[in-house]
C-alpha cells in the first residue's frame, strides 16, 4: 500500500521489512480502515480480510504472536499463534510479526542476511529486556546486528509516572536523559526511542536506525492506543527472501 512504512536501513539485499499504517482495509469506525487485531473487538471477518490484503500484498506468511508485555522471544510459526512478544526467523518467506499501537516495533537483522527478528517494545517490555533477548536470539556478535525503530508514541506525548522513569534509571544511570518533567506535577514525559537506543548500546549495538514518528499525533496514519483506547493495530513484518548466496 502507498503509504506503508518500509525501512530505510543498510539491511542486506534478502532482508524485507514492513509497517502497515490504518490505510487499506476494510474495517469502520475506530478501527478503520486496515486494523490487523484480532482481539480488539472488531468485526472478525473484516480483520480476515485485512490480513488476507496483508499476506496478498507482501507475499510473506506472518507468524502472528499473542503480546504479553514480557521479554520472550520464539521461533517464528505461522502454523500456531505463541505467546511470546518477539520472534525470530532464518526460514525464507516467514515473517517475524508483531503488532503495535504506540509501543515501539523492533527489527533485527545480521549483517549475514541468515536471521531476522521483530520485537514488541511498550516501556515494560524494554525495562524488562525484550531487546537484549531479541538480539540474542539473532546468535550473531552484537557488532554484527543491524536495528531499525519502527513509529511509536513521540516523547512529546508519552507521559509516564515516577515509577516508570525509576525503573529505567536504577538500572541505568544514563536513563535519566530520555526523561523530562511534565506539566503534571510527579510525572515525566519519556523518550521510548532513546530509551530503546540506550538500552542496544549497553550491549554494544549502536547500528540503529529508524525512528521519529509518533503514533499519537499522527492520527491519519497510525493507531494510538493512548488517543483511543478502542482502536485497531498496526502490523510489523520482517522477513528473509532466498539466502544472499543463492540471489
Amino acid at each position: 500500500m502507498n503509504d506503508w512504512l518500509i525501512p530505510d536501513w543498510p539491511a542486506p539485499a534478502n532482508v524485507r521489512g514492513c509497517v502497515t499504517t490504518r490505510s487499506g482495509g476494510v474495517s469502520h469506525g475506530p478501527y478503520q480502515s486496515l486494523n490487523l487485531g484480532d482481539h480488539v473487538q472488531d468485526d472478525p471477518a473484516a480483520v480476515a480480510e485485512n490480513r488476507q490484503r496483508l499476506v496478498d500484498s507482501l507475499g510473506c506468511r506472518p507468524a502472528w504472536l499473542k503480546q504479553v508485555h514480557g521479554i520472550s522471544v520464539v521461533e517464528a510459526d505461522p502454523a500456531q499463534v505463541l505467546e511470546a512478544d518477539a520472534s525470530w526467523t532464518s526460514t525464507p518467506g516467514i515473517a517475524a510479526t508483531i503488532m503495535t499501537a504506540d509501543c515501539l516495533p523492533v527489527f533485527f537483522c545480521n549483517r549475514q542476511g541468515t536471521r531476522v527478528a521483530a520485537a514488541h517494545a511498550g516501556w515494560r517490555g524494554l525495562v524488562s529486556g525484550v531487546l537484549e533477548a531479541t538480539a540474542a536470539s539473532l546468535e550473531s556478535s552484537t557488532r554484527d546486528i543491524l536495528v531499525w525503530f519502527g513509529p511509536a508514541i513521540g516523547p512529546d506525548a508519552f507521559e509516564v509516572g515516577a515509577e516508570v522513569r525509576e525503573a529505567f534509571v536504577s538500572e541505568h544511570s544514563r536513563a535519566k536523559t530520555a526523561f523530562k518533567p511534565s506539566v503534571n506535577d510527579g510525572r515525566f514525559m519519556a523518550d521510548i526511542y532513546q530509551l530503546a537506543r540506550l538500552r542496544l548500546a549497553s550491549i554494544g549495538i549502536d547500528a540503529i536506525y529508524g525512528g521519529g514518528w509518533c503514533t499519537y499525533t499522527d492520527t491519519a496514519r497510525f493507531y494510538s492506543f493512548r488517543r483511543s483506547s478502542q482502536t485497531g493495530r498496526l502490523a510489523s513484518l520482517i522477513w528473509l527472501t532466498q539466502p544472499l548466496d543463492e540471489a
